[in-house]
């Protein structure tokens, strides 16, 4: 295992974490006793497992069900200086609520100290007042950091750009959860402001949110050779020595092996990467032509500043994915998540269109046929709604 600087935590990351929102028994709460027992058999092994690899860092979220209760069932019993634990409990306009919250979580992880907390979803500039203003949110974590019981604070998002930016400048986090990889590369310069502020940056879900790489169509996979899809995106994300972890969300043991093939490739990342990126862009613009390729997302407004909020940007991005690399599944359940996401997925999607965007649109140079292209996608893309994991 190779490890890198958490910021100014000055912890020892792991370039692998292990996230803990897929082996779980349930995304809703439940009493210990009704835990299957194979179930946290299953769970125990992945945790060793990881740790046996040098996958020192186990992240989980209050969000995220019976995570936490049943890795407090586990983390007692192995030597406290073996693992960097993380938890993420969401902010609440009642910073009372937040503190019962925070409490239930460190009872069910049974730890004297959590290393990290996150701030579970910064997402919006209304949540970003809620949880640093003057008695807020971040005042009571500040109250458990002080009496001991958590060591660095930082936070989640699957918010805009601008918006987790504006988040590390306040200089209030140590580090941030955020989402960058290959097909969606937005979030890079709040990946610079992180950077800029010593803040580290752990990258949420790259294999899932990153394509549902552990089930690429054959086109992605002919692209990415001699690599998986995973190990491709795994690498690239690691070829920038500004990202410090990747969050694997391993359901079991084995979920881990196939990452592990990116290590003895990290040393000669760009003489590795240089061909695969080059046929990923001659796929998409062989697709769509360069002007296109090149110029789609110029001047796009924002959900808010677009009739029935349509998400214009997200909707040609998954347009895009689905024809240029035929990740039309994947392209399908983020599509068929809009509507249904709040501000952790924000916007709608373009059922139905029959509004006039040509005033939202002034500003790109795609005016005159992103419309049909809407049209396209939702015939492509629509059908059954999709909700998020937790709200399953």
């Amino acid at each position: 295992m190779q490890y890198r600087r958490f910021g100014r935590t000055d912890l020892p990351m792991p370039i692998f974490s292990c996230g803990g929102m897929r082996y779980q028994y349930k995304w809703q709460d439940k009493a210990l006793s009704e835990i299957p027992e194979d179930n946290q058999k299953n769970l125990e092994a992945t945790i060793r497992r990881g740790l046996d690899l040098g996958i020192t860092h186990i992240e989980t979220a209050r969000g995220y069900g019976t995570s936490e209760l049943q890795l407090g069932q586990i983390l007692p019993k192995l030597p406290r200086d073996r693992f960097i634990i993380q938890t993420k409990v969401s902010p609440q306009a009642d910073p009372e609520v937040f503190r019962q919250n925070l409490e239930t979580s460190l009872q069910n992880l049974q730890l004297d100290t959590i290393d990290l907390l996150g701030i579970h979803g910064i997402n919006t500039q209304e949540i970003i007042h809620q949880t640093v203003r003057p008695g807020g949110c971040l005042d009571v974590a500040r109250e458990y950091q002080k009496q001991g019981r958590i060591r660095f604070i930082g936070f989640s998002t699957h918010g805009p750009t601008d918006i987790i930016t504006q988040a590390i400048e306040t200089g209030e986090f140590d580090y941030v959860n955020l989402h960058w990889y290959y097909i969606n590369q937005r979030n890079w310069p709040a990946i610079e402001a992180a950077q800029r502020h010593d803040v580290g940056v752990f990258i949420i879900s790259p294999s899932d949110k990153g394509g549902q790489l552990y089930k690429p169509p054959q086109k992605l996979v002919d692209l990415c050779a001699p690599l998986s899809p995973m190990v491709f995106n795994d690498l690239f994300c690691l070829s920038h020595p500004q990202v410090h972890t990747l969050s694997l969300g391993a359901a079991c043991p084995s979920d881990f092996d196939e990452h592990l093939k990116v290590l003895s490739l990290l040393d000669r990342a760009d003489e590795v990467l240089t061909p695969i990126l080059s046929r990923l862009q001659e796929a998409a613009i062989a697709t769509f032509g360069e002007n296109w390729y090149k110029t789609w997302h110029v001047g796009l407004p924002t959900p808010e500043a677009t009739p029935n909020q349509i998400n214009i940007h997200t909707i040609l991005w998954l347009r895009n994915l689905a024809l240029a690399y035929d990740l039309v599944e994947y392209a399908k359940m983020r599509y068929n998540l809009l509507g249904n996401g709040s501000h952790w997925f924000p916007g709608n999607k373009a059922h139905n269109l029959k509004v006039d965007l040509a005033p939202c649109l002034a500003n790109s140079p795609h005016a005159d046929i992103i419309p049909d292209l809407l049209r396209e996608a939702d015939q492509l893309l629509g059908g059954q709604e999709v909700k998020r994991l937790s709200q399953s």
